[in-house]
């Protein structure tokens, strides 16, 4: 059985949670670490964009600006999250492909969500996996609520997965940041996503805690990779890379407003 590095919640700003995913692939490339799981928190929330997006499009930036709201650019696909310091568990998967069998992004996806839709029904919610369009990533959903979402990026046989599991959500305050265009308030567009997105503690009708998630995840994971997690830490290497690239890219407007480092 394989032994997979597991890396248990930590909590950093938008700009360091994108530099230590960024460190992790680079370093799983190189083969100087082994495959991994990472858990974490974001402190002050956040809104991250798309690889290809234009923030100013996407992010109502002046209104992040004055609640203290971090802004950042992911380097995988997909559109823009807001990121909730209380309410959302964020995971990211760093594998080889071959690991996973396949070299099919679609399967790829439906592999790691896997392993999300059984965390989920050990925490007693029944999720269905959505495979996505041109227009979408795919998610999970919840009688077709969604309440996980994700996004990807390829590089040299390694895929970097990084998503979100909502534990709870406040959609008035998801939309004060997040531009919906045809949204006259953020009212208004709340309004409607509350037929289009749930969470952990919504479907069961309890407060489910961190401690809980991770664990479902663990034993989700575990049961469809068919591998052993055991919890590690970063290197000094990938520390070193991702204090790098925190400070030189993704702390920088140049990326996060224009996409160039």
């Amino acid at each position: 059985m394989q032994i997979w590095r597991l890396l248990k919640p930590d909590t950093h700003d938008a700009f360091m949670n994108m530099a230590v995913d960024e460190s992790i692939l680079k370093n799983r490339i190189e083969n100087l670490v082994p495959n991994t799981v990472r858990l974490y928190s974001w402190k002050p929330s956040a809104v991250s964009i798309g690889r290809f997006q234009d923030a100013k499009k996407e992010v109502h930036v002046e209104d992040c600006i004055k609640h203290g709201v971090d802004v950042v650019r992911r380097i995988t696909g997909g559109g823009a999250v807001y990121h909730d310091s209380d309410g959302e568990l964020t995971y990211s998967i760093v594998v080889k492909r071959m690991d996973l069998g396949t070299d099919d992004i679609g399967e790829v996806y439906a592999k790691i969500y896997s392993g999300l839709t059984e965390a989920l029904k050990n925490l007693g919610v029944e999720a269905d996996f959505n495979p996505g369009d041109v227009k979408a990533c795919p998610n999970l959903t919840v009688n077709k609520k969604k309440i996980s979402g994700s996004a990807q990026a390829h590089r040299k046989g390694v895929v970097l997965q990084h998503g979100t599991l909502l534990s709870k959500v406040d959609l008035e305050k998801m939309f004060t940041f997040l531009r919906v265009p045809w949204a006259k308030t953020c009212m208004q567009v709340a309004k409607i996503a509350e037929n289009k997105i749930t969470s952990i503690d919504a479907e069961t009708g309890r407060t489910v805690s961190t401690s809980e998630i991770v664990d479902a995840l663990v034993e989700g994971f575990e049961e469809i990779f068919k591998v052993r997690l055991e919890t590690g830490k970063l290197t000094s290497k990938e520390l070193e890379v991702a204090e790098y690239l925190r400070q030189k890219k993704y702390a920088m407007d140049k990326w996060n407003f224009s996409g160039h480092n």
